[in-house]
């Protein structure tokens, strides 16, 4: 499937910006920048800072006014919170939930009937997405990697699990993403599955084609051990049947008599 990862837009890891390139690697675009994200990180500051000036004491006056300075959704590093990539989603009709809340719950039987998971581990967030539609096309596009990683439909579920027993929060990704070239693009490749059933029944009508080989061939040793026997037989007089007045077949009439009689077993 390697012939799909030059359609896949990926991005490297530069500083802390993994959310940029997690956002990114899923819409397949250059949607997001730094600075785009921190406008939405400041914009949902002023929303929390506003909510919670209602209501607030005279008391809590002073350490509001403290809190005003720390940002909750952004870092001097680049990070941003999940609130951030959540609020960003949202311009393209796109939610995130967790995979343990009880409508997120349903990843974890199918896994590869989702559009894409993002996942995040203290300060770093990288996408899983599948492409074209296709359960057979899942990728790994972690900023951290040396590129694009496929993910086999079986290794999927393995690999959520254990993200997850790593303390990994995974989001399955809800909506409609944007179609990309690498869409497109997988719909024209044969499917992987697809191949391996028929390697499988390759194989299989090999190992059926060598134990009928193996039949025929003991077959026909013993048919020649019985006929090297014959000369030996008596008559109905008890007198030995001569060598000379028994014509003995050829190998090859013994492997077209063998291969009949299989013919007719397998017609049967």
């Amino acid at each position: 499937m390697s012939d799909l990862v030059s359609y896949i837009i990926w991005e490297k890891q530069e500083g802390q910006l993994c959310a940029q390139h997690c956002l990114n690697s899923l819409l397949q675009g250059e949607y997001f920048t730094a600075v785009d994200l921190s406008e939405i990180a400041r914009n949902l500051d002023q929303a929390e800072q506003a909510a919670l000036r209602e209501g607030t004491t005279e008391q809590h006056e002073d350490n509001r006014n403290a809190n005003a300075s720390t940002s909750q959704n952004m870092d001097d590093s680049g990070f941003f919170s999940v609130q951030v990539l959540s609020h960003a989603l949202k311009v393209w009709n796109i939610d995130i939930i967790p995979i343990g809340s009880e409508d997120g719950r349903i990843a974890k039987i199918h896994p590869e009937d989702e559009l894409a998971y993002i996942c995040n581990l203290h300060e770093h967030w990288f996408t899983l997405r599948k492409f074209g539609g296709l359960s057979s096309r899942w990728y790994n596009l972690d900023s951290l990697l040396r590129g694009p990683e496929s993910i086999s439909q079986t290794y999927l579920g393995m690999l959520l699990n254990q993200l997850e027993n790593e303390g990994y929060s995974i989001f399955v990704v809800k909506g409609q993403l944007p179609s990309s070239q690498a869409d497109e693009y997988s719909k024209s490749l044969p499917d992987p599955n697809l191949h391996h059933i028929q390697k499988n029944r390759q194989n299989i009508d090999e190992i059926d084609q060598a134990m009928i080989d193996a039949a025929i061939a003991a077959s026909l040793e013993n048919d020649v051990s019985n006929d090297l026997m014959k000369p030996f037989e008596q008559n109905s007089g008890g007198e030995p049947i001569s060598s000379t007045t028994t014509e003995q077949p050829t190998i090859d009439e013994l492997r077209a008599k063998r291969l009949a009689k299989f013919d007719r077993v397998g017609g049967n």
